[in-house]
């Protein structure tokens, strides 16, 4: 159980997290929605406890797994995944477990949340990014959706962070926590665009490659839609810290970035949709690159949200709906084929998607398979 336990397995507490936020979010009254989201984030919440404890296992007694973990060309990007699981509770913290536990109480654990998961995603942001430079070998077809893991951590800072600044007593300390966030947003942003430019053209020119990767595709809408979240988010509490007239430049840049992002984002969703049915015609095999089907999409989730709140537009709130139910679907399944296979122990093993093809050596022209020395991580990338 804990011998191969990746750092991919905390995607599940992304997954399940941002069902919850979103709910918590949605601009329209159902009759148990709120409850239900609540319940949500709480089994976000004992995820993250018990996966860091396993995690925390599988270090000390398999420590030569975990290191392999780092040095594997696919795995070593999941490394993003934990820091964001902090984040995800942490504001969920803040928009559910109040309810429970307090405002006080729910802001100081989501500091401690956030605080844990901005200096993880800012380490990996970098750690990640300068291995592939200097030791990973890398062709032009070995990018996947899963090289933007590690530099999607600062945007979710950025966007979670928001929620914290009315909480800051001092006005420098707004404003500073006001700049970093912004800060972190250009840092994801930028690095983002570079990577979802090269996976476009590796999805050009080498067609989308394994089936069981396939599901990293939809990675790239986390990154969209968490930036037309944070844009958004920041813009709403600019006031509370920068003079004027930049507070009104925040929220025209909100509405002028979000709205061509959010574009771009249905764009990729459609395009994603369209090549996930063609390749489960023919095979895809669960694995937890599956979760990839949900962060990313609730991410657009609440960035729509956010530009229906600013613009009043009646249709993207019609949209944030569709979305939401797109995500809860998602959810569900994956969710259910996740538990049925960990009863069995199977997510637990090396390559252990169900009727997944045995993969060659790692190389440049091949990135997804498993290297002699690390895991073998195809069947359980995120």
């Amino acid at each position: 159980m804990f011998r191969d336990l990746g750092p991919n397995w905390f995607a599940t507490v992304m997954g399940t997290g941002i069902v919850a936020n979103a709910g918590a979010l949605l601009p329209v009254r159902v009759t148990g929605l709120h409850a239900a989201a609540r319940a949500v984030w709480a089994l976000a919440a004992f995820a993250l406890i018990a996966l860091t404890a396993a995690w925390a296992m599988h270090w000390i007694r398999h420590r030569d797994r975990a290191l392999a973990h780092a040095a594997n060309p696919v795995m070593a990007h999941f490394w993003g995944a934990p820091a964001m699981a902090l984040m995800t509770v942490g504001s969920g913290t803040v928009l559910l477990g109040r309810d429970w536990i307090g405002l006080p109480a729910a802001v100081d654990a989501d500091w401690v949340l956030w605080g844990a998961g901005t200096a993880l995603g800012l380490f990996t942001a970098c750690w990640i990014p300068y291995l592939m430079m200097t030791r990973q070998p890398a062709g032009a077809d070995a990018v996947f959706g899963g090289w933007l893991m590690p530099v999607v951590p600062p945007m979710v800072s950025a966007a979670t962070g928001a929620l914290l600044i009315p909480h800051l007593a001092s006005a420098q300390g707004r404003l500073t926590m006001l700049l970093a966030c912004y800060a972190m947003f250009g840092i994801s942003l930028i690095a983002s665009m570079i990577i979802i430019t090269l996976l476009w053209s590796r999805l050009v020119t080498c067609k989308p490659g394994p089936a069981v990767m396939m599901p990293t595709m939809w990675i790239v809408l986390g990154p969209l839609g968490q930036s037309v979240t944070a844009a958004g988010n920041l813009a709403g509490v600019a006031g509370t810290a920068l003079p004027r007239p930049y507070p009104a430049g925040t929220a025209v840049f909100a509405l002028l970035y979000g709205v061509p992002a959010w574009g771009f984002a249905m764009f990729w969703l459609v395009l994603a949709a369209a090549v996930t049915v063609r390749t489960a015609r023919q095979h895809l095999p669960f694995g937890l690159t599956w979760w990839s089907f949900t962060f990313p999409v609730g991410t657009c989730v609440t960035g729509t949200i956010s530009l229906a709140a600013r613009t009043h537009s009646e249709v993207l709130r019609g949209a944030s709906v569709l979305l939401f139910a797109l995500l809860a679907a998602a959810w569900l399944v994956v969710a259910a084929r996740t538990a049925a296979g960990s009863a069995r122990g199977r997510l637990f093993l090396p390559g252990a998607a169900p009727n997944a093809e045995p993969a060659p050596a790692v190389t440049a022209a091949n990135p997804t398979a498993p290297d002699v020395t690390a895991p073998d991580v195809t069947a359980t990338g995120q």
